[in-house]
């Protein structure tokens, strides 16, 4: 133990308090700017992360630098000693800019995501089908304007502080033209991709959230990317197709839905008395408040369809809010069932035909009905 060793820790402690003091006036304006900008209650989190993030890097910074003198005036000499004033220097000069970087690339980070989020949120208030449009809309751009935001500012921060190294980011610059020049002719299929997404994303053909079936095959879609449309099925596999190999894409669920009712009856029943009865069924349908928000025009009944052997097909749609076409269809079949057997309207069954044979009459033939 150094035998002046009163006066070191003393130098060391109040280097470490002026460290502590001016780390943390410095995260108190930037907490107060963050919450100027961000006023909402549930971003406090990423307020309180950011400040604590920017005291504990501003506290090391400071600590380190004012510790070497701190030391030089308690006659403490440390192997630092004879380069310490080139230490010192690059410390508040090189070590301070690199230590900028990294905290202005992160705030910028977090504050694009939180903007993104903000953004998400003034897009989804109201009510109505059209801000249902809206957030699905915003939920996309905001998660590739993230992703890409995150990739640019870590790329140009990683340039800068290569620079801080003195290193020569010129090779890595031209680097990334040979790069471009070589994704341009060997990765055209990328390429490709690219340009089928973002025209995807700016035509608004689908959005994250939306029913779609891609190359025949349906889903709910969870990720709409640049190069990429991510959908899961109903018994849970991820499905991924690359944009430019999208041959056809069928959007479910863009501002309304339709649910289709194909009824068959018996030639024997009156085709009016089967239409009242569908329409009965659709007021009921529509007069229930559970299924009531989910449904935009009442039962629309085109009549008889088509004739099939054994039956009428009478067929009618009702016009309902995206994604809810399945839900309010399997309601309405259940009470035209209901409302059927209420009035003996009756579905005429499939029937077999099958032979019975005798085993002592060979040619005698007898058909049954089933």
């Amino acid at each position: 133990m150094p035998s002046n060793w009163p006066d070191l820790t003393l130098a060391l402690g109040l280097a470490l308090v002026a460290a502590y003091i001016v780390s943390n006036l410095a995260a108190r304006v930037v907490r107060s700017m963050l919450r100027a900008i961000l006023p909402e209650d549930h971003e406090e989190r990423f307020i309180t992360g950011s400040g604590r993030a920017i005291h504990v890097f501003l506290f090391l910074i400071v600590a380190a630098a004012l510790s070497f003198p701190a030391l030089s005036l308690a006659g403490y000499r440390t192997r630092f000693t004879r380069d310490r004033d080139e230490l010192m220097r690059w410390l508040l000069d090189g070590g301070l800019r690199i230590g900028l970087i990294v905290l202005l690339a992160y705030l910028t980070i977090r504050l694009g995501s939180a903007a993104a989020r903000r953004f998400e949120r003034e897009m989804s208030k109201g009510t109505g089908l059209e801000v249902i449009e809206r957030t699905k809309r915003a939920q996309t751009l905001g998660r590739l304007i993230q992703r890409t935001l995150t990739v640019t500012v870590t790329i140009i921060g990683g340039l800068m502080i290569l620079r801080e190294f003195d290193y020569d980011i010129g090779p890595a610059v031209t680097g990334f033209g040979v790069v471009g020049v070589a994704l341009g002719f060997g990765a055209q299929t990328l390429i490709r991709d690219l340009i089928a997404g973002f025209f995807m994303i700016a035509e608004d053909q689908v959005r994250v959230g939306d029913s779609a079936v891609v190359n025949g095959q349906g889903g709910l879609v969870e990720e709409v990317n640049l190069r990429t449309i991510v959908l899961r099925d109903e018994q849970g596999t991820v499905h991924v197709f690359a944009n430019g190999e999208v041959k056809s894409l069928a959007n479910m669920s863009k501002d309304f839905a339709y649910s289709v009712i194909s009824v068959g009856v018996g030639y024997d029943d009156d085709p009016e008395r089967v239409v009242e009865a569908l329409h009965e069924a659709g007021a009921s349908l529509v007069d229930d408040p559970k299924f009531k928000p989910h449904i935009l025009e009442p039962l629309d009944v085109y009549g008889v369809d088509a004739f099939e052997t054994d039956r009428l097909v009478v067929k009618g749609r009702i016009k309902t809010v995206p994604q809810k076409q399945w839900l309010v269809g399997r309601e309405l079949r259940k009470r035209i069932a209901r409302i059927f057997r209420e009035r003996g309207i009756h579905v005429p069954a499939g029937k077999m035909m099958f032979i019975e044979r005798e085993a002592q009459s060979g040619p005698d033939k007898r058909e049954r009905p089933t």
